[in-house]
């Protein structure tokens, strides 16, 4: 009788422990989200540290950062669901919890009436985290030319800047009282304002790539030399005016088609 053949079991690779195979992450943008995460923790350790306008300014530097990882990824081809659920959580820390945790440690903490201190701080860190999940969920059906509510880092440059504007000239929470209501009415604005259906424009409709006159590169320079003369005042009139632009366009009639996720 002829000899069966020997049978060679099949090799199957093996997943890690856990059962989960080694994938790697983008590192490039991931690297811009990072810097995000780093300048909101770096801004609540300056708050506790007493240091609030190098707090404020490492707030503004997370908004320049959050706006380039999104960008370098689509240019590089390296968008992932990592890097977009990271993108979330260090904007939640940079631009939720910092500003709230230092607007209270300044002057909120001051309110004792029925903890409206607390409580206004609070109403604008639930308010940017709501935001950021809204705006996840309906990244795909809303109006690509407006964004639904105060965007989470405008409302963080929004208190950042006050914040910064108010130290930067000298006024004191001890010295005056009426700076901790101020504060208030600002911090429930930008919470409730991201929030909101008010229609803000996005900026996603202008052409980086399209040429432009010689006097354009002009006008880049003297808007640089404004800011750089007074950067507290001029940053923080720039963003109110761009918080307060939303409720113009909607009285203007401009509407964004209030969208609500799924459960």
């Amino acid at each position: 009788m002829a000899e069966a053949p020997e049978y060679e079991p099949e090799v199957v690779e093996q997943a890690p422990a856990g059962g989960l195979r080694r994938r790697g992450i983008y590192l490039l943008p991931n690297l811009f989200t990072l810097g995000v995460l780093f300048c909101g923790f770096f801004a609540i350790v300056q708050a506790m540290n007493g240091r609030f306008d190098i707090g404020c300014i490492a707030i503004f530097i997370a908004m320049v950062l959050d706006g380039m990882d999104g960008r370098v990824a689509r240019w590089t081809n390296t968008q992932s669901e990592f890097g977009a659920q990271f993108d979330s959580i260090a904007d939640m820390v940079a631009f939720g919890a910092a500003p709230a945790l230092m607007v209270y440690t300044w002057v909120l903490k001051d309110i004792q009436l029925f903890g409206l201190g607390w409580i206004g701080a609070f109403i604008y860190c639930a308010g940017a985290g709501i935001r950021l999940a809204r705006f996840n969920a309906n990244i795909a059906v809303v109006d690509k030319r407006y964004f639904q509510g105060l965007p989470s880092p405008s409302g963080a440059a929004v208190l950042a800047g006050l914040v910064w504007v108010l130290v930067d000239f000298g006024f004191s929470p001890r010295e005056y009282a009426w700076l901790a209501w101020v504060a208030w009415v600002v911090a429930v604005f930008a919470g409730f304002t991201m929030v909101s259906n008010v229609p803000f424009w996005s900026f996603k409709e202008v052409n980086w790539k399209k040429r432009v006159p010689l006097w354009v590169i002009l006008a880049a320079v003297v808007a640089i030399s404004v800011v750089a003369s007074s950067p507290s005042l001029v940053l923080f009139a720039l963003v109110m005016a761009y918080a307060v632009s939303g409720y113009v366009m909607w009285a203007m009639g401009h509407r964004v088609r209030p969208v609500l996720p799924e459960e």
